[in-house]
C-alpha cells in the first residue's frame, strides 16, 4: 500500500499553530532540563475565578446535549453582560454559543463568501483559517508610528475599488500581539467606513476586559448593524482550557447566525454542558468581578509597563501596552549588528534568542509582517497568576503596584527581560 497520504490543497503547506507550536516546543525543552522562559504561548497566567469554578463544580453532572445555539439562561447573561460592560444592545436570541471563539471565527469564513481583511500584526489563525475556508485574504499593513493600528483611511483605499465587494475586517482590540487599543474617535471613523462599504465587521474583545482603564469601547455602539462581537471566557476569566467562545450578532445580521448555527449542528453539535452552565456564573458577575478584574489589570499593567521601559531603555522598540498581556517590539535598530551573527529574519532572531537564553518569544512574521523585519511578539504571562493575584490583594488594596512586586512575583519575567536586552546589547 502506497504511504502517500493525499492533503486538501487548502491544508498542504499549512503549519501548526506558530502559539501552540512555541508552547509543545518549550515544554520539549523544560523536560530535557533546559531553563527555559515561556513567553511565546498567549495564555492567562491568572486562576479561573473560585466563584466560576465552583459553579462548575456543581453543575459537573449536566450530561444532555444543549441547544446549537447555547444554553439559554447563558445567552441571557451575555446578553446582559454586554449591556453591563459594553453599552451594547443585545438579547438572547442575538447570541451564538461555540467551543472558544477561534471556532466561531472559522465557521463564519465557511458560512460567508467574502475577502477577509486583516491588519497585520495579527492573530495568528485569521490568515491560516481563510486558506483553509478558500477566502482571498487582504493584508493592510500598520506601523508603529501608529501603534501598530488600522487606519480609517487605509480600510477606505482597499474598499473603494470595488466597493460592492463582500467583505469581513477583523478588528482585535486590545491587541494579541501588540496591546495596544484603539480610542473612540478611531473607532468611529473606522465604523463611517465599515459603513460605507456594509462590510461586516468583527469585533474581536475576547482582550476587551483586560483593558487596563476599565475603559475598553465597543466599535459596536458605533456601526451596530454590521458589528458581531467575538468574545469568550479565555483571556479575562483565564479559561483558555474550557474553551468557551460567543459571538453577539446584529439583528440585520440574524440570517447569518442562523447559517453559522447550521454548521455548528453538523460539526461540533454543542458546547460542552458543565461549561455552558458554569459560564452563567462568569458572565452574570458580582462583586468577586470586580475585585478580580481590577487585580488582574492592575498586574498586567505594571508589569507591561515595566517591560516596554526595559526594552525601549536599550532601543529596542516596543509602545506601551493598553490592554491584554503583549508587547510588540521592534529589533531593528540592532539589524547591522544580528547580521553579522547570521540573524536576519524575524524567525532567525526568535530561533537565536531560544537557544542562546531559553527566552521563547515569536517572530513577527507568525503575525503577518514581513520576515525581514525585526519583529516579535512577547507574551509577558510567566509567572505564577495565583501568587500575584494574593500579594496584590494583600499588600497593595489601594495603590499601584511597584517594582518590588516584580521583585517578589515575577522573577523570571524580569529575568527574561533582562536576557533579552542583555543579548540584544551583546550579539
Amino acid at each position: 500500500m502506497s504511504n502517500h497520504i493525499n492533503l486538501n490543497l487548502n491544508v498542504r503547506g499549512l503549519s501548526p499553530s506558530a502559539t501552540l507550536a512555541i508552547n509543545e516546543q518549550c515544554n520539549r525543552l523544560i523536560k530535557q532540563g533546559k531553563k527555559i522562559y515561556k513567553l511565546g504561548l498567549g495564555q492567562s497566567p491568572f486562576p479561573v475565578p473560585d466563584e466560576v469554578v465552583e459553579s462548575l463544580r456543581r453543575n459537573a453532572h449536566q450530561k444532555d446535549y444543549l441547544p446549537v445555539r447555547g444554553l439559554s439562561i447563558l445567552r441571557e447573561a451575555i446578553a446582559g453582560f454586554n449591556k453591563r460592560m459594553l453599552k451594547v444592545d443585545s438579547s438572547a436570541d442575538d447570541i451564538l454559543i461555540g467551543p472558544g471563539s477561534k471556532e466561531l471565527i472559522f465557521i463564519l469564513q465557511l458560512v460567508y463568501y467574502g475577502d477577509l481583511i486583516i491588519p497585520t500584526p495579527s492573530w495568528v489563525s485569521y490568515a491560516p483559517q481563510a486558506r483553509i475556508a478558500e477566502r482571498h485574504v487582504y493584508w493592510v499593513p500598520t506601523d508603529k508610528s501608529n501603534n501598530w493600528r488600522l487606519s480609517p483611511e487605509k480600510l477606505e483605499s482597499l474598499c473603494k475599488d470595488d466597493p460592492d465587494r463582500p467583505r469581513i475586517v477583523i478588528l482585535n482590540y486590545p491587541s494579541n500581539p501588540t496591546g495596544c487599543t484603539y480610542p473612540v474617535e478611531r473607532l468611529k471613523l473606522l465604523a463611517e467606513v465599515a459603513r460605507k462599504y456594509r462590510v461586516i465587521l468583527v469585533s474581536d474583545e475576547i482582550y476587551g476586559l483586560t483593558q487596563f482603564d476599565g475603559n475598553h469601547q465597543s466599535i459596536a455602539r458605533y456601526y451596530p448593524e454590521g458589528t458581531i462581537i467575538s468574545s469568550g471566557l479565555s483571556k479575562w476569566c483565564g479559561a483558555g482550557g474550557w474553551r468557551l467562545g460567543t459571538f453577539t450578532f446584529p439583528k440585520d445580521l440574524k440570517w447569518l447566525l442562523d447559517a453559522m448555527a447550521v454548521v455548528a449542528s453538523e460539526t461540533f453539535t454543542a458546547t460542552s454542558a458543565p461549561i455552558q452552565y458554569a459560564a452563567v456564573t462568569a458572565f452574570e458577575g458580582d462583586g468577586w468581578m470586580d475585585d478580580y478584574l481590577f487585580h488582574t489589570r492592575r498586574i498586567l499593567k505594571q508589569i507591561g509597563y515595566w517591560f516596554a521601559e526595559r526594552l525601549n531603555s536599550c532601543n529596542i522598540w516596543a509602545p506601551q501596552p493598553q490592554g491584554a498581556f503583549y508587547l510588540f517590539a521592534d529589533f531593528g535598530s540592532y539589524r547591522e549588528k544580528l547580521s553579522r551573527k547570521g540573524i536576519h529574519t524575524s524567525n532567525d532572531l526568535c530561533n537565536a534568542l531560544l537557544a542562546e537564553t531559553g527566552v521563547a518569544i515569536l517572530s513577527g512574521s507568525d503575525f503577518g509582517r514581513n520576515p525581514e523585519e525585526l519583529t516579535a511578539r512577547i507574551a509577558y504571562v510567566n509567572f505564577d497568576g495565583e501568587n500575584a493575584l494574593n500579594f496584590s490583594r494583600k499588600k497593595y488594596s489601594g495603590s499601584d503596584l511597584d517594582k518590588a512586586f516584580l521583585d517578589t512575583c515575577c522573577t523570571d519575567i524580569v529575568e527574561a527581560a533582562n536576557k533579552i536586552t542583555d543579548w540584544t546589547a551583546n550579539s
